[in-house]
């Protein structure tokens, strides 16, 4: 997704636990000649995500377009799923999209409405599953927050879309040709 956007002439803020993985930033860079920075952020920590919109802006950014994609999956027989890693899944697979996707709507809503002369503001795209139609098998956590990111896609997308921001949620699946 980030070379598809860097290919149509989007420059690029990639949001990593670390700095060691500079593969695609430094192909954004060398290949597609578009700018291209690593934004360090841990998605289970919520004080980090409500951090990634403020610290972007401030270096100078003005990002419209908004990709989520944080997935972490746990699997466990559902009758003895851990608390614990339902709990991770959720943070990380769901409440830091909400809080990624509330903090980035705000900024965008914030910025003067002359910015854009046509009305849209920006765009979020938020990836789902399959799982989030189909449940899964010793994934419940996961199937809950795939399923809760298509349920949010929609609530955000009817509040916003007459301010100027499309929120969309795609589903990538596995395609099998016999």
């Amino acid at each position: 997704m980030a070379f598809a956007l860097a290919e149509a002439g989007a420059d690029i803020i990639l949001v990593q636990r670390d700095e060691s993985n500079t593969a695609t930033r430094d192909e954004i860079i060398n290949r597609l000649g578009r700018k291209a920075h690593i934004h360090v952020a841990e998605l289970s920590d919520r004080k980090s995500v409500k951090e990634i919109v403020p610290s972007v802006t401030s270096q100078g950014w003005k990002p419209d377009i908004l990709v989520t994609c944080a997935g972490i999956q746990r699997r466990h027989p559902s009758h003895q799923f851990p608390d614990e890693d339902w709990d991770e899944v959720l943070e990380v697979n769901l409440s830091s999209v909400f809080v990624l996707c509330r903090e980035f709507g705000a900024y965008l809503l914030s910025r003067d409405a002359s910015e854009f002369p046509s009305g849209r503001r920006g765009s979020i795209i938020n990836v789902a599953s399959l799982l989030t139609f189909q449940g899964g098998i010793t994934v419940p956590a996961y199937a809950a927050s795939k399923g809760g990111i298509g349920q949010m896609t929609k609530a955000l997308s009817n509040e916003w879309i007459s301010k100027g921001i499309n929120v969309n949620a795609i589903a990538p699946g596995i395609s099998t040709q016999t």
